[in-house]
């Protein structure tokens, strides 16, 4: 069916054109650019570090360790066609979806909370694109530098500004430069990752197999079950897409169909999760037998393999993997986000470099304070603050809402509108997502709920889900009047 996106009556106080809904004729993407969306996010140096300690940090047999990868691929696939659906239909970003189960002035409250979580990570992946920047710079120019700031050398933070003030220059030429950004960045990716798998494999020899088997057996000193282990490498891989989960919506707006986004999400999940996997595996054992320790970081790897011409491309492949998927899952998000809060006063623009600049604090400070959480941690914590908004708002798209919504009553603060609950504030909603958020996050922290960890994303979005149904099922729309 199709929509008329037109908003005939705008409000300043909840309308730019940033935020206004994308016709279907002026949509540009399709499913090979929701495929390097998820290729870019897998690629970067975070997503390998945490995609190759998988298999050395839970004792599993690494044909479970796969299984536990793919099945959250599915999982997340799931999800995010949950998600971005409504904003292939309406042309919206998350902010304004938010206002549909949120209110038109409450949606600002989970835009908040989304934008704070995407500008950690936006400074933390930062700082592990700055670390291939370092890798180039001491290798074209051998530069001596142990004196450290924070845990960072002078050539770490060279990188690290440099890294930052590309990340803004691209964002500044809009979302066309970006998007042509990632499709080339993506697919060079993994022509690199199979080189240096190549390069690893053949100075290995026949001893990087044994390797392999000895990861595969599953030694390691986790003291949990097979089974709470698998459930936690599932769980864990949820979390490290939940940002994204929740604002697929900010990417789904731009395709032209549901069709290519739903290709796009198996092509780039599921499948590009075990292709990714199988090279940090086969790699990282690699490493066990040339360096005698099991390296899970590729700009270390790339650093003691010894081939210029490798290290200098890896580095830039590996920097624009990583630039591209932050720029898109962690600057253009709480853009949007802050945006959302004052249309008339702060542009898309506006909102991207007050992102830069407070993500620019935690990146410096990644390596002597953010990191010490640990990296399952940091990941589990994140995803648990997200989740409840995600159960709330797919609960009441589809069971509440009946699927439909009302476009113009989402940029309208008229108080006889179907979104402005109590005083623009559904508070129902509201008092969801904290009971849901609190236990949540407990599971990460709490020594209590300990044998929870792990699960947090998943029980935050169904105790969310389940406490927005229970307050707000009387206003249900009967089956009859569903589209």
């Amino acid at each position: 069916m199709r929509e008329n996106l037109t908003i005939k009556k705008i409000d300043s106080s909840l309308y730019n054109e940033d935020l206004a809904p994308i016709p279907v004729e002026k949509r540009t993407w399709g499913w090979f650019e929701i495929f390097n969306v998820w290729s870019n996010d897998i690629q970067s140096l975070f997503g390998y570090t945490l995609a190759a300690s998988l298999f050395i940090s839970y004792g599993l047999n690494g044909w479970a360790v796969f299984a536990a990868i793919i099945l959250a691929g599915f999982i997340v696939m799931g999800l995010v066609n949950l998600s971005g659906a409504p904003s292939v239909r309406y042309g919206i970003p998350y902010p304004v979806m938010a206002r549909a189960s949120m209110g038109v002035r409450g949606a600002n409250f989970p835009a908040v909370i989304r934008g704070i979580v995407a500008i950690f990570w936006y400074g933390v992946q930062t700082y592990f694109a700055s670390t291939a920047i370092a890798l180039l710079i001491n290798t074209l120019f051998t530069i001596e530098s142990t004196a450290t700031f924070l845990g960072m050398t002078a050539v770490d933070w060279t990188a690290f500004v440099l890294v930052w003030l590309f990340q803004i220059y691209l964002f500044w030429q809009g979302i066309d430069w970006i998007t042509r950004f990632l499709n080339w960045a993506g697919p060079l990716v993994y022509l690199v990752m199979f080189a240096l798998l190549a390069v690893i494999w053949y100075k290995a020899g026949g001893g990087l197999l044994d390797a392999v088997g000895t990861i595969f057996s599953g030694a390691s000193d986790y003291t949990g079950s097979s089974f709470s282990a698998f459930v936690a490498i599932v769980g864990t891989m949820i979390a490290y897409f939940a940002a994204v989960v929740i604002n697929f919506g900010d990417f789904s707006r731009f395709v032209r169909s549901e069709s290519e986004m739903k290709k796009g999400n198996l092509l780039g999940l599921p499948v590009s999760l075990a292709v990714f996997s199988f090279i940090a595996l086969f790699v990282t054992a690699g490493t066990v037998v040339l360096f005698g320790e099991a390296l899970t970081n590729p700009t270390d790897i790339i650093a003691r393999v010894d081939n210029t011409f490798l290290t200098v491309v890896a580095a830039i492949t590996f920097f624009a993997a990583t630039i591209g998927i932050n720029l898109v899952a962690n600057f253009i998000p709480p853009a949007y986000d802050i945006a959302n809060l004052a249309p008339s006063k702060i542009s898309f623009r506006m909102g991207g470099l007050i992102t830069a600049v407070i993500a620019f604090f935690i990146g410096g400070l990644w390596v002597s304070l953010v990191s010490q959480v640990g990296i399952a941690g940091f990941v589990d914590t994140l995803g648990a603050v997200l989740a409840p908004v995600y159960g709330i708002m797919i609960v009441d798209y589809y069971l509440i809402k009946g699927g439909n919504l009302d476009i113009q009553d989402l940029f309208s603060a008229d108080p006889k509108g179907k979104y402005y609950f109590d005083g623009g504030w559904n508070k129902k909603a509201i008092l969801g997502f904290c009971v849901a958020g609190v236990f949540s996050i407990g599971t990460v922290w709490v020594p209590a709920l300990e044998a929870l960890s792990g699960y947090g994303w998943v029980i935050g979005a169904l105790l969310g889900g389940a406490i927005h149904w229970l307050l707000m099922r009387g206003a249900a729309v009967p089956a009859a009047q569903r589209a």
